[in-house]
């Protein structure tokens, strides 16, 4: 195999940077193409395992970064004009037998799917190839646009990952990593300053350079837009994500809202898709023999026309089948909802705080698992559940469902779940933020959803709820005046109840279990 770097024009002529891999041979072959504003260099290992396989691999830096010149723009209409004409190319080379599955990872997973989707809001004047459209598609832990990175879809904004994001891709060429570590290292409460939409400003002078598109970040609200196109695709798709990515419920929606055939692989991997080094061997999975064999069956036309997939039973090495509900939420196969009441010695018991406040300027931080033992300012409502009294299988959709009353305009409210085991090391389970307006002094019942969650939980476990008003600095802080919380520079306290009545967690419990191998159940 060889591997060598060619210019491939976008509709307007520049030339975008690609290196191709191809497999020994003369006879025509399958192409795979990555798109990423990553560096396509990071990729050649992984072109050269698809190459060994018997695929033609192409890794490609979108236009305005590392090797491709112009200006890049992050989730605009370029990506799916220059990825559809990149598609073209493919299949006009001497080397191609036509098809293309276009693949990528986060921003990469983004590229692909605007390649593979029609988009009847495409803006005019952008040039899209008429063959450009993929044979399938592979999409991991997709960052599917600029509102769903941005924002939770309950409303809170995505603080942390958003700031560590631009300022090491934002504004520039290539890729600084580390660059939001040493802004805080130079100024620890960076992200404290307000009002958000000018955080920028205080970036820059860690930075050294401006970051001019941070504004247009926090501008854009609309959401699920590619989860809509979805719908309306009849080509394959491999959805690959993993319980502690943050964008994992953008991976499920994508999964459930996809109107061809589709599977769903759901690992216990964050948004890197690795997993711990202390898992052991029998926990992992080779995602790139995964990838090959899907990759051949879907080109292959052998894909059954359904929607099904495989959730990970946390480190176990367990795997469930996955299926839809019919409100469109995972379900493992057979499954069945538990409800865990609210001040109840069966369900959680409630340790304090059914009256805490949520302060602003002392929030419950997104980076400590710790908790208040005792003290007279509560700043979130406690719960702890009993010990298991034997092993409990989760697999599925998890929620919170609340009784609530806040004496300010605007709420948000966090609930963090979390698994102790016997010896009372603590592990997140789940997680959920949602933003309510209205009344001060309104009753409320609100749900808050907690995300897909696959986990083993062994005996002698006890379950830990948390119920606060902030998550920073994950999330931004609600100022509870009602006013936009990324424009805003005055905070204010917020007094919260939780009504124990009325309020329970609901877990997706697998009532019996029918362990699947994963490979065999993405690809059948």
């Amino acid at each position: 195999m060889n591997t060598r770097t060619v210019s491939v024009p976008a509709p307007d002529g520049t030339p975008l940077a690609t290196d191709v891999c191809l497999p020994d041979g003369n006879r025509p072959r399958p192409a795979v193409l990555i798109r990423t504003p990553y560096g396509r260099e990071a990729h050649r290992a992984e072109l050269r395992g698809w190459a060994a396989h018997g695929f033609a691999a192409l890794a490609q830096d979108v236009r305005g970064r590392h090797g491709s010149p112009g200006e890049w723009h992050p989730y605009q209409d370029q990506e799916k004009a220059d990825g559809a004409a990149t598609v073209a190319w493919a299949r006009a080379q001497a080397w191609s037998s036509g098809q293309v599955v276009a693949a990528g990872a986060s921003y990469a997973a983004y590229c692909a799917l605007v390649t593979a989707l029609d988009d009847p809001g495409t803006a005019p004047g952008v040039v899209v190839q008429g063959d450009g459209t993929p044979d399938a598609v592979i999409a991991a832990v997709p960052a599917l646009g600029l509102t769903e990175t941005a924002r939770e879809p309950g409303g809170p904004e995505r603080l942390w990952a958003r700031a560590g994001w631009w300022a090491a891709h934002g504004d520039r060429r290539d890729s600084d990593p580390d660059a939001l570590e040493r802004a805080l290292a130079d100024d620890p409460r960076l992200l404290e300053h307000l009002p958000v939409a000018r955080l920028a400003e205080r970036l820059a002078t860690g930075l050294g350079r401006e970051l001019p598109s941070w504004p247009r970040l926090w501008a854009a609200r609309e959401r699920g837009r590619l989860v809509a196109l979805g719908s309306t695709a009849h080509l394959p798709l491999l959805a690959v994500g993993g319980t502690r990515d943050p964008f994992a419920e953008d991976t499920v929606a994508l999964w459930c809202g996809w109107g061809g055939p589709a599977r769903l692989l759901l690992g216990s991997w964050g948004h890197r898709l690795t997993a711990d080094r202390s898992v052991p061997t029998r926990a992992r999975l080779n995602l790139g023999a995964l990838y090959v064999r899907w990759a051949h069956t879907a080109l292959a036309g052998r894909l059954e026309p359904t929607r099904h997939g495989a959730i990970a039973l946390g480190d176990s090495g367990r795997w469930h089948s996955t299926r839809l509900r019919g409100t469109h939420r995972p379900e493992a196969a057979p499954e069945a909802e538990c409800r865990w009441p609210f001040g109840s010695p069966t369900g959680l018991r409630l340790l304090h705080g059914a009256e805490f406040s949520a302060d602003p300027n002392r929030p419950v931080r997104s980076d400590d698992l710790a908790v208040p033992v005792d003290g007279d300012h509560a700043d979130r409502c406690l719960l702890l559940s009993p010990p298991l009294p034997r092993p409990l299988d989760l697999a599925g959709a998890a929620v919170a469902r609340i009784a609530v009353t806040a004496d300010t305009p605007s709420a948000d409210w966090a609930v963090r779940l979390t698994a102790l085991d016997p010896s009372g090391r603590a592990d997140p389970l789940a997680f959920g933020i949602i933003r309510r307006s209205g009344p001060p002094g309104e009753a409320a019942d609100i749900t808050v959803p907690l995300g897909t969650v696959g986990r083993r939980l062994p005996a002698g476990t006890r379950l830990r709820a948390e119920i606060a008003g902030h998550h920073f600095p994950a999330h931004a802080r609600n100022p509870h005046t009602g006013d936009d919380p990324v424009t805003a520079t005055r905070l204010v306290p917020s007094r919260r109840t939780v009504n124990p009545r009325g309020s329970a967690l609901h877990l997706p419990v697998v009532a019996r279990r029918r362990y699947v191998e994963p490979v065999p159940e993405i690809c059948r």
